[in-house]
């Protein structure tokens, strides 16, 4: 199976339901789940069922829609005031992934815009916005696998952490995508996949979509990075984000400020793949990025037959870490790649 042919996160066909296969169920078994309430969406993205901060933006939006459909209300004032109160709810899912508020906020602007028309219309052009947002973000992702495939050359070896892949956005990825670009265009190259604990979505989602598609993939353990790097099969990092800073800070999944360190040690290149949703740029540093925090079992016991730590240890978990702007090399958008000056090169794209 091409990864590429599943829709990670999409309306149902009747417009009624949001569809994402359940990501904790790969590689073993592909399982569409279709939801409609919004608790179940609320858990799907705090679980993990959909992630990655692109798709979970999608689906906030597709529940938002989902949401504003089942209100009862004789006015806009009540429609309103039900509306916010399920878009709050929703936001409280994740903390770390900007996507999400933005997504949302995105979601209510359009209701107020679109305040004067009847209720039904309303809740006919907010599901009009969620598929926008979700159609945006596949055209977004495609300009960034056109601008990173500009640094990629034949016979490259190329390692990634985490999954910034299609399974992490609507369709090609942020990371991902300048390798799908490269592999149509017909280059050879490798990917060395990072396994990325405690989820291990190294191993079970960006190893499994990329080889599905045909491209040359190699998983290792996190702390094997450096060995690659030091026999020189290494030459350039690709990761995501979910949050970036506007002096160019970037928070992504636990692990990658210590690939940058290596990168920068060994003299490879790191390039940081956001889309202008993932900038927010109310925040000066990354030391603003609030940085979830999962449960101990995550490291304990998840993938385990037996639980593999002594009973009453303590576990650290943090979900992600940040890599300071100075580790990275550039940043590319759907706009462009930005070096240098972070600020100055994303207001010069538009982003404000």
């Amino acid at each position: 199976m091409n990864i590429l042919d599943l829709d990670t996160v999409r309306f149902s066909a009747d417009g009624a339901a949001l569809e994402i296969p359940d990501q904790t169920l790969l590689p073993g078994r592909v399982e569409i789940l279709r939801l409609t309430k919004q608790e179940d969406i609320h858990e799907a993205i705090r679980s993990l069922r959909v992630r990655g901060a692109p798709a979970i933006g999608v689906a906030a939006a597709i529940g938002a829609a989902l949401a504003a459909r089942e209100i009862q209300a004789a006015d806009f004032e009540s429609f309103w005031a039900q509306f916010k109160e399920k878009t709050a709810y929703l936001a409280t899912a994740r903390p770390t992934a900007v996507n999400l508020f933005w997504a949302l906020g995105r979601m209510e602007r359009c209701a107020e815009e679109n305040r004067r028309l009847p209720l039904p219309a309303l809740k006919t052009r907010l599901a009009a916005e969620a598929e926008a947002i979700r159609q945006e973000d596949i055209a977004i992702s495609r300009s960034i696998g056109q601008i990173g495939l500009g640094l990629i050359h034949e016979g490259c070896g190329i390692l990634t952490h985490c999954n910034a892949g299609t399974l992490a956005t609507a369709k090609y990825g942020t990371a991902t995508a300048p390798m799908y670009a490269a592999h149509e265009a017909g280059l050879r190259f490798r990917v060395y996949c990072d396994e990325t604990r405690p989820l291990l979505q190294g191993a079970r989602l960006t190893a499994f979509e990329l080889h599905s598609a045909g491209i040359d993939t190699t998983l290792l353990c996190d702390n094997m990075a450096s060995s690659l790097m030091q026999k020189g099969l290494i030459d350039m990092v690709f990761v995501g984000c979910d949050r970036v800073a506007r002096n160019g800070d970037a928070a992504n999944k636990i692990g990658t400020s210590a690939v940058a360190i290596l990168a920068r040690h060994y003299g490879i290149p790191f390039y940081v793949c956001a889309p202008s949703s993932t900038i927010d740029m109310s925040l000066a540093s990354g030391a603003e990025i609030p940085i979830e925090e999962r449960a101990a079992e995550e490291v304990t016991e998840m993938w385990y037959n037996e639980r593999m730590a002594p009973e009453g240890v303590g576990v650290y978990n943090p979900a992600f870490d940040v890599t300071p702007h100075e580790l990275i090399t550039g940043i590319i958008t759907e706009h462009g790649l930005c070096t240098g000056d972070y600020e100055a090169a994303f207001r010069a794209q538009g982003i404000d």
